[in-house]
């Protein structure tokens, strides 16, 4: 599992930022008519502006998630997290993807489509009115969505940009024809990586392979590797990692603030 049931998102540096959001639970539909949950936060900077699509960890549209969908608000991005899980677990209501939530059989259901579809769905949402009417659109993901988010920038949703935290970026095995690494080359736009030096699933020579593979290809990429920081070190529990969380916060508004 990405994050502990204490874990919080940290908090931005929203200095120029647009000040508080909320946000609110949402039900999307996918192009196979497939109802998802979602989290929908709107900065108050108005429409036009960025946006950015939240692709969770392994536990789907957890608490965790809508938090940092509020904290992109804050600092004045839309933000839209949704779950994984509508085909198999149904949308059910927001308590259901807490702690007692068997996610383990339901993340073995999904596939690279299914979750290119539902990542679709809150792309269209967030271009929407609805959704804040945005015209450069990003991804984020962690983990699980950390993988899947470098992804999306190969399925044709026009992106402007992606970002992965502590995405396994190598092949599982020879039949793992979905690792970044391999679908590198498919890339459309600029990719942010965010690694921990101490993530014993991710070694360094992964990210370089990575790196490679984005550079062959000739898609803009800055892939960070924190050194001693661990697998979801981005969690404001964790206050010996703090100044890390800062430099990815920033990172990541860099990113987008860059972008067209």
């Amino acid at each position: 599992m990405c994050y502990e049931p204490t874990a919080r998102p940290p908090l931005p540096p929203i200095a120029g930022g647009a000040g508080p959001a909320s946000g609110t639970d949402i039900v999307l539909r996918a192009t196979d008519g497939t109802r998802l949950a979602a989290f929908s936060a709107l900065s108050s900077s108005g429409t036009n502006g960025p946006a950015i699509v939240i692709l969770p960890d392994v536990r789907g549209l957890h608490d965790f998630y809508r938090h940092l969908a509020t904290r992109f608000a804050e600092a004045g991005i839309h933000a839209t997290a949704f779950d994984y899980f509508g085909r198999t677990a149904g949308i059910g209501t927001p308590e259901m993807r807490g702690e007692e939530f068997d996610y383990r059989q339901h993340v073995q259901q999904t596939t690279p489509e299914t979750i290119a579809l539902d990542t679709a769905a809150a792309v269209a949402h967030v271009r929407s009115a609805e959704g804040g009417g945005a015209e450069a659109v990003f991804t984020v993901g962690f983990c699980f969505g950390g993988r899947n988010s470098f992804n999306q920038a190969a399925r044709g949703l026009g992106l402007a940009g992606v970002v992965g935290f502590f995405g396994v970026p190598q092949q599982r095995g020879a039949d793992d024809t979905n690792a970044p690494v391999v679908v590198a080359p498919s890339y459309a736009c600029p990719v942010l990586g965010l690694f921990g030096g101490a993530d014993h699933a991710i070694a360094r020579s992964d990210i370089e392979a990575f790196r490679q593979a984005l550079d062959s290809a000739g898609v803009p990429n800055e892939l960070v590797v924190y050194d001693g920081a661990p697998h979801s070190f981005f969690d404001r529990t964790f206050a010996e990692y703090r100044k890390e969380s800062e430099d990815a916060w920033n990172r990541m508004l860099r990113f987008i603030r860059d972008r067209p």
